[in-house]
């Protein structure tokens, strides 16, 4: 299990983001959330580092995602 969560997680990192419409940002921000909070569960049971470096780099790419979804503030 663990060796299959890491595969999916790089997999997922290192995907081509190119997201046409608005719908696959929000699924792609669900499929981050859901590795990060999966390998979370797996990392407070063995405290590995590795697992950790993956959720704080799987961090990052949904940060980017959400950022985009959320669009520029409106200024007045």
């Amino acid at each position: 299990m663990n060796l299959e969560l890491i595969s999916k997680a790089e997999e997922f990192e290192h995907r081509k983001f190119k997201f046409v419409t608005t719908s696959d940002r929000i699924l792609a921000s669900r499929e981050a959330k859901a590795l990060i909070l999966e390998i979370n569960e797996v990392y407070k049971k063995t405290k590995d580092t590795n697992l950790m470096d993956i959720m704080k780099r799987l961090t990052v790419v949904k940060q980017r995602i959400d950022k985009r979804l959320k669009g520029k503030p409106l200024t007045a």
